[in-house]
């Protein structure tokens, strides 16, 4: 039997081990945070009615870039006021793919709505076969796909395509058209969020531009 004394040394000991076994955890590492991934959303949610205008079917090439950073699933930004060559990505914050394939994604959704759009191989294959006229190539490339920020407190979403359209000729390709579409719009808030936001916006206006060059650019001798 335990003397009151020894009791008491006991519950003592107890206490202490309990006090270091609740330090020892407290100075285990936090669990991770998992990024935020983000996308262009959920793009058409129904087929939207077929329009009396159908525009000539377009060859579409693989979307392609400068290189480098843009070429990952980082949500990247510039700070103009201190650095404006760094891009930095945010940390807990990612694409749900890289920016190439979201935009080449959300192009090819928006210009099949009143046009065919073939893959490059596919459509010279397919016309080929068929005797007819082969569709002219649109090649893209994603110069820059960042967040920009003037001030701490300001900043837009910025996309940069240079647009080529070239022509199928039994001599090879012939260059019919180039531009280079440079389009931003405004964060509405100043994080990830506001910058995927602005992205998606600004990346929507730039292929809207691009669909009424194509229209514009067939039209001209």
């Amino acid at each position: 039997m335990q003397t009151p004394h020894r009791r008491k040394r006991f519950l003592s000991l107890l206490c202490g081990a309990a006090v270091v076994f609740l330090s020892a955890c407290s100075a285990l590492p936090d669990k991770p945070m998992r990024s935020l991934m983000y996308d262009f959303g959920p793009g058409l949610v129904s087929v939207p009615a077929a329009t009396q205008t159908q525009l000539p079917a377009i060859a579409l090439e693989e979307l392609s870039t400068v290189g480098g950073a843009i070429d990952n699933q980082s949500l990247l930004y510039r700070l103009a006021y201190t650095d404006a060559q760094q891009l930095r990505p945010y940390s807990q914050a990612r694409w749900t793919m890289a920016p190439a394939q979201l935009v080449q994604q959300r192009l090819r959704e928006t210009l099949s709505q009143r046009r065919a759009v073939f893959n490059a191989g596919e459509g010279v294959a397919l016309n080929r076969s068929q005797n007819a006229v082969l569709p002219l190539i649109l090649k893209l490339q994603l110069q820059e796909f960042s967040q920009l920020f003037s001030t701490p407190d300001a900043s837009v979403g910025l996309i940069r395509l240079q647009a080529t359209l070239v022509e199928l000729t039994p001599a090879g390709e012939k260059l019919l058209f180039q531009r280079l579409l440079v389009v931003q719009r405004p964060a509405p808030t100043q994080d990830a969020a506001g910058g995927a936001s602005a992205l998606v916006q600004a990346t929507d206006a730039a292929i809207a531009q691009l669909d009424d060059w194509l229209q514009t650019a067939r039209s001209q001798p």
